[in-house]
């Protein structure tokens, strides 16, 4: 229900939320969505900054607010905070970000420098990739331009980037019923350079391609499949020739498939920057599976790395089938004593969920599965227990008998 509230403290507006919100916050989320607003002001601003208070005008503490997504709450911290205190707080934030990087990050110029929730910014996410950083704004108080501002001058002078592009969603932009906007260069005079992962070297355009432009949060899991890998190797939803190239370094022959030709023709650059013999395929990964399982097409090592099938609860049954349908095809492909690394990026797929559908997957194959790991994502996108949507990425390393 909106109603005119008082402001308290700051002059901000407040927002009172429900007991099951507040019971949130106090167990260390920092959502509350808008069923669980109870009182709001009706005239906030779009990512204004507010106070919280609970269902007994307790304060809580200082949130931003979005007039449009569900997620009406992005709590900041448990401070009466003021809008003059804001810009400390938040350069404050970004340099602890940074400083956490330095201590988990190693073999790598390219790496993620602000997650998010996990890094106590909702809303922003930043890549970097060698000497130019890539961010996306995904809310609306991320996106005034005051925040902006702060962000952008915070990141130059702790990072000394050649450049900063913006890379956009249009959907998210949409949903946050904020102003269309193409990517851009917000900072420095280039867009692309090459980035290295591991001793392997990609290109990276800013303001093509998917996300931020790569898949960081696999970068630990490219060198531990490296570790078992071996023989012929099928990198299945390949995109840029992560794991591929990863492989190329000690299997005997690599056949990647994806069903994007752009992103065929930037792996193979790849390939060529690494001087590595690839074959690379553009098909759907589920009609060849069952194209190979069914004419009796063997490997030593494959890799099972979809996209999210699963971008809702609702979505769930449908993704398990997806789920099994790629693990079993896979283990009837598996030569014995082979090794499969099947990933999930899709937040409600529980860990136990994915085991459970490998389970099923190798009982219908008549095979048997050993773990060899069980992993998540790469620590520079860490992950906050009380904040289980910052945990997504599940790869499990197989051997199969």
């Amino acid at each position: 229900m909106a109603r005119k509230m008082s402001q308290q403290g700051g002059g901000l507006p407040q927002v009172r939320v429900s007991k099951r919100g507040a019971e949130r916050l106090q167990n260390g989320h920092v959502w509350v969505y808008r069923s669980d607003v109870a009182e709001a002001e009706s005239a906030i601003a779009p990512g204004a900054l507010v106070r919280v208070a609970d269902h007994r005008e307790k304060p809580l503490g200082t949130a931003f607010y979005s007039s449009s997504s569900q997620i009406a709450i992005r709590f900041l911290t448990p401070e009466a905070l003021t809008p003059d205190e804001l810009p400390k707080l938040l350069r404050k934030r970004v340099q602890d970000a940074i400083s956490y990087r330095k201590q988990v990050t190693q073999n790598t110029d390219a790496y993620r420098v602000i997650f998010s929730e996990a890094d106590f910014l909702p809303g922003l996410i930043v890549d970097r990739y060698n000497d130019l950083l890539s961010m996306q704004v995904l809310t609306q108080a991320m996106d005034t331009d005051a925040v902006r501002e702060v962000v952008l001058a915070a990141l130059v002078d702790e990072l000394k980037p050649s450049s900063i592009v913006e890379r956009v969603e249009p959907r998210v932009r949409e949903l946050e019923q904020l102003p269309s906007r193409d990517s851009q260069l917000l900072h420095g005079e280039t867009t692309s350079t090459v980035f290295t992962i591991n001793g392997v070297k990609f290109h990276f355009d800013g303001l093509h391609g998917q996300k931020t432009g790569a898949f960081l949060d696999q970068r630990e899991n490219y060198a531990a499949a490296a570790q078992y890998a071996h023989g012929e190797a099928l990198d299945m939803f390949c995109y840029q020739g992560g794991f591929a190239l990863h492989l190329a370094r000690c299997c005997e022959k690599v056949t990647a498939v994806d069903s994007s030709r752009p992103a065929l023709e930037v792996a193979e650059q790849n390939a060529e920057l690494n001087v590595r013999e690839i074959e690379w395929m553009e098909a759907n990964a589920f009609d060849l599976l069952k194209d190979y399982a069914t004419s009796g097409r063997q490997y030593d090592t494959i890799v099972l790395d979809p996209p999210a099938f699963a971008k809702s609860k609702r979505d769930l049954d449908a993704a398990a089938r997806g789920y099994k349908e790629l693990n079993l095809r896979a283990l009837k492909m598996l030569r014995p004593g082979g090794v499969l690394v099947t990933c999930s990026c899709s937040y409600h797929v529980s860990e136990q969920a994915l085991q459970d559908i490998v389970v099923a997957a190798s009982l219908d194959a008549h095979r048997t599965v050993r773990i060899l790991e069980k992993r998540g994502q790469s620590k520079d996108h860490p992950v906050v227990p009380a904040i289980p949507e910052t945990g997504y990425l599940k790869a499990f390393m197989l051997n199969v008998i």
